[in-house]
């Protein structure tokens, strides 16, 4: 029972030494671990932790019963003395087992507590890393948005200017047209005068005419 119980008690104390340093044996022991609390292991361990429990508190009665014998008594016999000694050692042991089992357990709680908080914090750190980068892209997206709005910005001002110069050279060419129109118009009124004259002229050039010519054969006669 005792060599048994230095065998828990060493076998505890490795396996939190592979805990506290950070090897490829800590990996290992917390799969295992991992596996033991699945299923029914949870109830064997609690069944066997209450088992050995039970046979510390036995121990704790016996000593207790042994040492009232020596209160009674006023001494002990060697075999009390030896069963007193047994029964201490026993106790202790079970107790000193019992409690490492807590302490691995605890261990491997707050380890595994640990490495899920790391995973979630790696994936916060990537989301926000994603984040920021998206935020970047979002930044440089609109910075070339802002800069190609003051492209345009600055052609439909062009197009405005070019708009207001073509709109003046074709009031000026419309205004032109109309002066070119009532020149010609003029032109045209000139012109029908002229013609008239002109065949008022040749009219009476013609009467003109035919009155020398009407002379001229009245002096022949």
């Amino acid at each position: 029972m005792i060599q048994l119980l230095f065998t828990l008690i060493f076998a505890e104390m490795a396996l939190i030494v592979v805990f506290v340093f950070k090897t490829p044996l800590r990996k290992l022991a917390i799969m295992g671990l991992d596996r033991v609390k699945r299923g029914r292991g949870p109830i064997i361990l609690k069944t066997v932790a209450m088992t050995v429990f039970v046979v510390m508190m036995s121990s704790v009665y016996s000593m207790m019963k042994i040492q009232k014998r020596w209160i009674d008594d006023g001494d002990l016999n060697p075999t009390d003395q030896v069963l007193l000694a047994k029964h201490l050692l026993e106790a202790s042991l079970m107790g000193f087992s019992l409690f490492l089992g807590l302490v691995i357990d605890r261990l491997h709680h707050y380890i595994r507590e640990l490495r899920i908080r790391r995973k979630s914090m790696e994936v916060a750190k990537k989301q926000n890393q994603a984040f920021e980068d998206g935020k970047l892209g979002a930044a440089k997206e609109i910075k070339a948005m802002e800069e190609e709005i003051t492209t345009l910005r600055t052609k439909v001002s062009e197009l405005e200017s070019e708009l207001k110069t073509r709109t003046k050279e074709a009031n000026n060419a419309e205004a032109s047209a109309l002066a070119l129109k009532k020149q010609s118009d003029g032109f045209l009124l000139e012109y029908d005068r002229l013609l008239e004259e002109n065949q008022n002229l040749r009219s009476q050039l013609q009467s003109l005419d035919r009155k020398v010519s009407h002379s001229d054969s009245k002096k022949v006669m």
